[in-house]
């Protein structure tokens, strides 16, 4: 199952600083047949207005993966970690036995980031915060840029307390390439600019769904797919879970 969920129907919120958009319920929307996406639970697509953010707020349980398109995100949080997290870069909170902090862009310019949120796979964990650099460059496919799967901390990811992969990739005009995803499993897919299709497994004849820039495409029950980039230059944010 290959499904194309357009950005101009999910959910939406928006105050004085803040523009969210919810791939997932969250907050104020709700939508019962989407409640998340396996062991994904959240992707909010948010703009932040310069100089405004999230106050201290509290999280538990929660693999929390934030992911930067525009600008910067300060982070604090309440066991003395600070940090500047750019476009392009990713920051990795372990919410745990309790975590609270806040996140501000202290820039000139709108930030505009993708949060997302997966369920760990155990409860109780010790919390933590981590942000690094990932450069991308075209033509090497999705990288990973957070996981907990096997492998996933040994190819650069920074870890997670979940079954799941984040991974990112830049595609030049008119570029493939294809994802293999295992049984009992499930991914997201979501393109910060460009636009893609999805053909699923090659060998299968089917037709093409085709996404713009912030649409989500939700996958089940797939051996592979093949992401081919549209006619301008693309980039791709991947989640991989158990469903």
């Amino acid at each position: 199952m290959i499904e194309l969920r357009p950005f101009a129907e999910i959910g939406h919120f928006r105050n004085t600083w803040l523009d969210a958009h919810h791939h997932f319920s969250f907050g104020g929307y709700h939508d019962r047949a989407r409640m998340g996406w396996g062991a994904l639970r959240v992707w909010n697509d948010d703009e932040v207005a310069p100089h405004t953010g999230f106050d201290p707020h509290p999280h538990r349980d929660m693999e929390i993966i934030t992911f930067i398109r525009q600008g910067a995100i300060t982070h604090k949080d309440s066991l003395g970690n600070e940090g500047v997290t750019r476009a392009g870069d990713v920051q990795v909170m372990h919410a745990g036995t309790g975590i609270t902090h806040a996140e501000y862009n202290q820039e000139d310019e709108p930030t505009r980031l993708f949060q997302i949120w997966i369920i760990p796979d155990r409860t109780g964990i010790k919390p933590g915060w981590a942000s690094r650099q990932f450069p991308r460059s075209l033509g090497s496919g999705l990288q990973i840029l957070a996981g907990g799967r096997p492998g996933d901390a040994e190819n650069g990811g920074l870890p997670l307390y979940a079954d799941a992969g984040v991974l990112a990739a830049r595609l030049a005009p008119g570029e493939r390439t294809v994802y293999s995803i295992a049984p009992g499993r499930a991914a997201y897919l979501v393109a910060p600019t460009g636009s893609f299709s999805v053909n699923g497994v090659p060998a299968q004849a089917r037709d093409s769904i085709h996404a713009q820039a912030r649409d989500g495409i939700a996958i089940n029950d797939e051996r592979a797919i093949v992401i081919e980039a549209g006619a301008a230059e693309t980039e791709l944010v991947l989640v991989d879970v158990r469903t």
